[in-house]
């Protein structure tokens, strides 16, 4: 029968990657998403509104019916609320709703897809995606010797690595926790060379198959 144990070790934190803070700041910054979707659909209702009030204007001015015909119910409707009146109100409270929205999406920084990696160059600022950090650490713990598997999550703060291995009855805890240190290492060193901006420190899990 095979029974699943998991022993948390935090593996010290990754050691710090030369740079000035400054420059990693810059680096985050710089491959934080643009809010350029947003932009263009509030560019296009803006554009289809005032295009549309610009021909109502031009229609009138020429004295088309059927501008004036709406015109005149748009008037009449108009004519008929209040500011006190429910429509008006709610009205109102919507754009506020939409115009404040607008105005966090653009304060608010973007969350980026990038992991900043420290370069020499000030000027230079390059990043790699997740899925490819995750895929370069999980490499560097399955090359450690007694790992079977290796599951890498990247958080704000830590880097997790939940690593599967054979754990037997002669190694003990202290086999045990060899093996995750030697994980959290190579794992810590990876990130060093990578110059990766990514968490404080490096918590490796062991989830282990007992052995006969």
């Amino acid at each position: 029968m095979t029974t699943l144990q998991e022993t948390p070790v935090v593996a010290g934190g990754a050691p710090e990657a030369p740079g000035r803070p400054a420059d990693r700041r810059r680096a985050v910054r710089s491959l934080r998403p643009d809010r350029s979707p947003a932009g263009a659909v509030t560019a296009l209702a803006a554009s289809a509104v005032l295009c549309a009030a610009a021909g109502g204007t031009v229609a009138l001015l020429t004295g088309a019916p059927a501008a004036q015909e709406a015109y005149a119910g748009l008037a009449a409707g108009a004519g008929a609320l209040s500011w006190s009146d429910p429509a008006v109100l709610g009205a109102g409270l919507a754009l506020a709703a939409v115009g404040a929205c607008l105005v966090a999406l653009a304060l608010v920084p973007g969350r980026t897809r990038l992991v900043p990696l420290e370069t020499g160059d000030p000027l230079a600022v390059i990043g790699l995606t997740r899925p490819g950090l995750r895929r370069t650490l999980r490499a560097a713990a399955l090359a450690v010797d007694g790992v079977a598997g290796a599951r890498v999550r990247l958080g704000r703060r830590q880097v997790e690595v939940v690593v599967v291995a054979e754990v037997s009855g002669a190694d003990g805890a202290d086999g045990a926790e060899r093996l995750l240190r030697r994980v959290g290492a190579a794992v810590g060193d990876r990130l060093v060379e990578l110059g990766a901006v990514c968490g404080d420190e490096v918590v490796v899990r062991l989830r282990g198959r007992a052995g006969r």
